[in-house]
């Protein structure tokens, strides 16, 4: 589709805003039906042990296309810059900043914003970590108008996926890429024609899924083994859960629950040892920890793990 063909009297002018890989996909459609005039994304930044200097994905990607790129600390920075290129639409996604009325009011057919949940389900900066976390069966995602206050604007389209046992935050993130990039490309042409529909957000319905927290990560072995399950998987692959063994760190990657149940033993206590895993006690029954990284050592599963431990002595032992 090539949306010039859609508005032929006006070459359309968009800015694209957005920072991390999941916003990748919706630049290259973006790009790939019309050429995007400018890309606004977060600066570069220091990360790792050895704190080196690295790109944005979205930067990444808008340099191969050699698309103008802007990286200011605050948006408000580049208000000049954005009237001075007059865009017709801005389209964001996850850029990371809350885009202020004086650039929302520049482009002529507004701006919108690519949203990995079902609004008003899920407003926020964690919405696929916590649809696992919060045992959501389905999720998707919402292109919306943006307004001053985070994701409340109205709703133009949806579509949504069910989230499967198997789905981890990165297996899910993957698949809301993509979706919302065939999404947005569907939508663009009733957004460019004017015909779109618009629906104001239920207020009764709203829910938050807020950034991820150092709390967040630690496993409570008081809760249920579903909510355990969830939360592993919820923040695989980043930033993971973690108990303590031995007093370090031991993130756990992968798990499955069981039917079985201990009452005789503490939460936290390791119950069994199996071919894939081992188990632990929690509130309601078991759950088998099947892949797991020992602070400062690599990830691994747990049948390698257990290869470094005296397993007569392992069973019992409580974790924190």
């Amino acid at each position: 589709m090539n949306l010039e063909k859609l508005n032929p009297e006006k070459k359309l002018k968009i800015i694209f805003m957005g920072t991390p890989d999941f916003a990748v996909p919706v630049l290259k459609a973006l790009d790939d039906n019309y050429k995007v005039s400018c890309v606004i994304t977060q600066p570069d930044r220091m990360v790792g042990r050895k704190q080196e200097m690295v790109h944005p994905p979205v930067k990444v990607e808008a340099d191969k296309r050699v698309i103008l790129t802007l990286q200011p600390e605050k948006i408000k920075d580049v208000v000049e810059e954005v009237k001075h290129i007059n865009p017709d639409l801005i389209v964001t996604c996850a850029y990371g900043q809350i885009v202020p009325k004086e650039i929302l009011d520049i482009p002529r057919l507004g701006c919108i914003n690519v949203h990995a949940s079902l609004l008003p389900k899920l407003r926020g900066g964690a919405p696929i970590h916590r649809a696992i976390m919060d045992g959501h069966s389905k999720t998707g995602i919402t292109i919306m108008y943006m307004n001053e206050k985070m994701d409340d604007g109205d709703i133009i389209s949806q579509v949504e996926t069910p989230i499967l046992d198997t789905d981890t935050a990165s297996s899910l993130h993957d698949k809301l890429s993509v979706l919302g990039a065939k999404l947005l490309i569907e939508t663009l042409p009733s957004i460019i024609n004017g015909t779109n529909s618009r629906t104001k957000q239920n207020r009764d319905e709203v829910t938050f899924a807020f950034t991820i927290k150092r709390e967040d990560e630690r496993i409570d072995f008081s809760k249920t083994k579903r909510d355990i399950h969830n939360q592993i998987r919820g923040l695989n692959s980043w930033p993971g859960a973690y108990c303590l063994y031995e007093g370090k760190i031991l993130k756990v990657w992968n798990s499955y629950v069981t039917d079985n149940y201990f009452p005789a033993m503490f939460d936290g206590q390791i119950t069994n040892i199996y071919d894939n895993g081992f188990g632990v006690k929690v509130s309601n029954g078991e759950i088998v920890f099947t892949e797991v990284q020992l602070e400062g050592k690599n990830k691994m599963s747990a049948k390698e793990f257990l290869n470094g431990v005296n397993k007569e002595e392992f069973i019992g032992r409580v974790l924190d």
